[in-house]
């Protein structure tokens, strides 16, 4: 597998530094849009964009709550 897509990432190194790739959990656990999203930013918010991938992970995680349970506010 020289030629596996997982060695070549394009736009800067922030996933191959980590011991598992986020793509690689989030299909083998089956996971869908929202909740993949939340696993990539918060994987690598420390090796790419810092506070702000954290605050889209929260943005995430409050779409996933609206859509799953209503408003934000009704989930509480």
């Amino acid at each position: 597998m020289n030629n596996s897509a997982f060695k070549n990432q394009i736009g800067g190194d922030h996933y191959k530094v980590l011991a598992i790739q986020p793509v690689e959990y989030i299909h083998a656990n089956k996971m869908d849009y929202l909740t993949g999203n939340i696993i990539k930013y918060v994987s690598r918010w420390r090796n790419k964009n810092g506070l702000q991938d954290l605050h889209k992970a929260q943005h995430y995680i409050e779409l996933l709550i609206e859509l799953e349970f209503g408003s934000t506010e009704d989930a509480q």
